[in-house]
């Protein structure tokens, strides 16, 4: 479904062009008319310049490196950013004398897609807020899911802070539609991260459970594509199993047939139920998982032969069987 452009701001502002970044920026750019601008800036300068070598066309939007994120505000009306932690989301945002806060924010939106501590977020939207007093900027929490994969394609989820009656979300729903397929208003800023942290415990703690129920049916005899696809039909089975199975060759197609290589890291899954279990002791929540499940992903992204590879790489670091996915292509 096509996504309408004609009231999309003209000028657009990306700081982040990594894993995630680049090809959602990528996604953005190739929605947009040519009449359209976008400006970008990362700390590596090397991604930048292969950014613009990649997606270089007369027919889209013109691509201007900046030389830090308060550049990138004074020449955009929409701000976005995507950066792996809370720090620099911070230093992002409040930098002194560089950082998109240094910038003249009146009337401009900025939009995070970072996945970091809700209060880090919270900390930033009051001083995005705070940073005009006559025409006060507005700054939404847009955690992103689906991947790199899902980034390529197009396809990702979008879990805003926002409410849905909110005068700004119509306008942040064609910005998301032109990365992604599924843009939720989650209801208030903040709870676009609660809902990002809360559905990778989820998915940590599947693709965990999923690593250990094949390791033992294959174990127990049971050839793994047999045992999954009895997963699917039965109450066992989830999105883990049916589309990126931790075990090589059952899913073809998937990271996990490819050596474990891209994906989502396994320090990053790590990372994201680490702050699902901050955030789940701050408001008194009891998680039954959280520490067998964050201790096997700890053990994993400090072992060699996983760290740097997709999540679901937990299977090779449990001692799961892994057949040769090239010989049984032959």
């Amino acid at each position: 479904m096509s996504t309408p452009v004609d009231d999309l701001p003209l000028r657009f502002g990306w700081v982040g062009i990594g894993a995630m970044g680049f090809p959602m920026a990528s996604q953005l750019l190739q929605k947009l008319p040519s009449s359209h601008q976008l400006f970008i800036y990362d700390v590596d300068t090397a991604v930048l310049q292969k950014f613009i070598q990649t997606n270089a066309d007369p027919n889209r939007p013109t691509i201007t490196i900046v030389s830090s994120p308060k550049e990138v505000v004074e020449h955009s009306d929409c701000f976005i950013s995507i950066v792996p932690e809370g720090s620099h989301v911070k230093d992002v945002y409040l930098a002194p004398q560089r950082g998109a806060l240094a910038a003249d924010t009146a009337g401009k939106i900025f939009i995070d897609c970072s996945t970091i501590d809700p209060g880090t977020s919270l900390e930033v939207g009051r001083a995005v807020a705070a940073s005009h007093s006559m025409n006060a900027p507005r700054f939404f929490d847009a955690p992103v899911s689906g991947g790199t994969r899902g980034a390529e394609k197009g396809i990702l989820t979008f879990m805003v802070g926002a409410a849905e009656d909110d005068p700004q979300f119509p306008l942040l729903r064609r910005i998301f539609s032109c990365m992604g397929t599924s843009i939720y208003p989650i209801g208030g800023q903040s709870l676009g991260l609660a809902a990002k942290l809360s559905n990778n415990y989820l998915s940590g703690m599947i693709a965990l459970a999923t690593s250990e129920a094949m390791n033992l049916g294959m174990r127990l005899g049971i050839d793994p594509k047999v045992l999954s696809d009895c997963f699917k039909t039965s109450s066992g089975g989830s999105w883990v199993n049916s589309t990126v199975n931790p075990v090589p060759g059952v899913c073809p197609d998937a990271v996990t047939s490819k050596g474990y290589e891209g994906g989502f890291k396994v320090q990053l899954m790590k990372k994201d139920i680490s702050l699902a279990i901050q955030a789940a002791q701050e408001i008194g929540a009891k998680l039954v998982l959280a520490d067998a499940g964050l201790s096997a992903y700890v053990s994993a992204a400090d072992d060699p032969n996983c760290r740097d590879r997709d999540s679901r790489v937990v299977y090779r670091w449990l001692g799961g069987i892994e057949p040769d996915v090239h010989r049984a292509s032959k």
